[in-house]
């Protein structure tokens, strides 16, 4: 999917009809114990000055609305652009459903091999001008949603500031940016924010305005 500028986001705005939730529990902080067998890149802190400036992406994967929602508003306080990291095969309900044995994530998450999501698109337009990207995602038996791993993977970080965020009803960040920094295997990658799934939007707001970029 292509990127969209504020300025294009904010005329889709007035049109946009609001969306159905696709699942409660998507965005809702599954749980797994599961570890990961190889330690992952270190993560560090942003540091008190902010993070790098330059130009600013906000890439994010969103199953139920709760991350996209997070997304536009950190683009909207930064003046950032957009990029929705959107599989091939969109999820249904009754892929969502998690409580289903059978179900797609359920069988993706029981078997590391079919989490190689296909993606829409890979890499967005003009990547290699932006210099601080945003990886936003909901946490999916505690980590990152595996839309996103492909994302992180299929692009070069070398010379970017990353700066994952995530939405859960309960669960934290735990190693899901960690994770993702091993993915990703460059770049400066930042030790993250974690929102509630009804995060109001002036925290939202504070935090990225905070970052001081």
């Amino acid at each position: 999917m292509s990127i969209m500028t504020r300025r294009n986001f904010l005329r889709a705005a007035v049109a946009a009809v609001p969306l159905a939730a696709l699942l409660t529990a998507c965005d809702g902080g599954w749980q797994d114990d599961a570890e990961a067998a190889d330690e992952p890149a270190a993560v560090e802190d942003a540091p008190a000055g902010g993070a790098a400036g330059g130009s600013v992406l906000v890439a994010y994967y969103s199953a139920q609305g709760h991350t996209e929602s997070v997304a536009q508003t950190i683009a909207d306080e930064l003046g950032a652009d957009l990029f929705e990291i959107a599989p091939t095969e969109p999820y249904t309900d009754d892929d969502l459903n998690w409580n289903n044995p059978d179900s797609r994530v359920s069988r993706e998450h029981d078997d590391e091999s079919l989490r190689d999501v296909p993606l829409e698109r890979v890499t967005p337009e003009g990547w290699e001008d932006y210099d601080t990207v945003f990886v936003g995602y909901p946490i999916w038996w505690g980590i990152a949603a595996w839309p996103v791993g492909g994302f992180v993977t299929g692009n070069d970080w070398e010379g970017k500031t990353a700066i994952p965020f995530c939405t859960s009803a309960s669960s934290g960040l735990g190693r899901s940016g960690e994770l993702l920094a091993q993915a990703a295997g460059t770049g400066e990658w930042q030790e993250g924010q974690r929102f509630s799934s009804g995060a109001d939007e002036s925290e939202v707001r504070d935090w990225a305005s905070g970052l001081g970029l």
